[in-house]
């Protein structure tokens, strides 16, 4: 698992875990995390077990979501815990000892503190979702469980890298439709009318705008590492038929 220095004796225990140190074998090798795809469901569950476990939380402290690439956000209380996971793409709690946790193989993860107001966030952020708002979604509902924005530290995770994510020539529309200073996010690449996209970048500039305290960013390109790092897009052009989702998360300390 990653961590940032930033974090530690604030208060909080967080991880954006890789895909090493599970059970999971196959193209699930090894610390598959997602409910969602088709390895074993045991594996899955002691993976995720293993995951709480290195935080020295229990397996049952995990919350997670079905995600769709929304702008949708759910409050988490540990008084009543919902009976499925919701749907949405980012969470939000007050509670201690109640890992929120987000799924990600490629998608952009963002953790979200404010360890004086003691309220925690975990955000999917995919383009869509990203493009959507889901991380000013998220930063808000924080607002709304008494979090101040400049008391925020948002920590980015490892993504698909700017020189892995080629799109087609009608990606960048809706983009530049929102702002035409987004064309910065994208360059030409080797296939004529095609582009390469910088996610992390365009996930960074929406974040800078919000006035948080501090902007976290780990490096790592997911669709370029596979000894450390599950990816859709890599899975996909390998031919594969499904692939594993690595596991972000972040609880506040009682």
């Amino acid at each position: 698992m990653i961590q940032l220095e930033e974090f530690e004796g604030r208060g909080v225990r967080h991880a954006f875990f890789t895909r090493r140190g599970g059970v999971s074998t196959g193209i699930y090798h090894s610390l598959n995390c997602g409910l969602g795809s088709d390895d074993d469901p045991n594996a899955v569950r002691a993976n995720r077990a293993r995951a709480m476990a290195a935080l020295d939380l229990p397996a049952e402290a995990l919350v997670t979501c079905h995600q769709y690439h929304s702008a949708e956000v759910a409050v988490i209380d540990a008084g009543a815990l919902p009976a499925e996971p919701p749907k949405v793409d980012a969470l939000v709690t007050t509670s201690p000892d109640l890992a929120l946790g987000i799924m990600t193989a490629d998608c952009g993860p963002v953790l979200f503190a404010d360890t004086t107001d003691k309220v925690v966030g975990a955000a999917h952020a995919g383009w869509r979702g990203a493009l959507g708002g889901v991380l000013e979604a998220t930063v808000d509902a924080m607002i709304d469980q008494g979090a101040r924005a400049d008391n925020i530290i948002a920590a980015i995770g490892p993504m698909i890298g700017p020189s892995s994510y080629e799109v087609g020539p009608e990606f960048p529309a809706p983009f530049l439709e929102q702002e035409a200073g987004n064309g910065a996010f994208f360059r030409a690449a080797e296939r004529e009318g095609h582009y390469l996209f910088n996610l992390p970048g365009y996930i960074g500039a929406r974040l800078a705008r919000l006035g948080l305290g501090d902007i976290l960013r780990l490096d790592g390109d997911t669709y370029r590492d596979p000894a450390n790092f599950f990816s859709y897009r890599r899975s996909t052009h390998r031919g594969e038929p499904d692939y594993g989702r690595m596991l972000s998360t972040i609880a506040l300390e009682t």
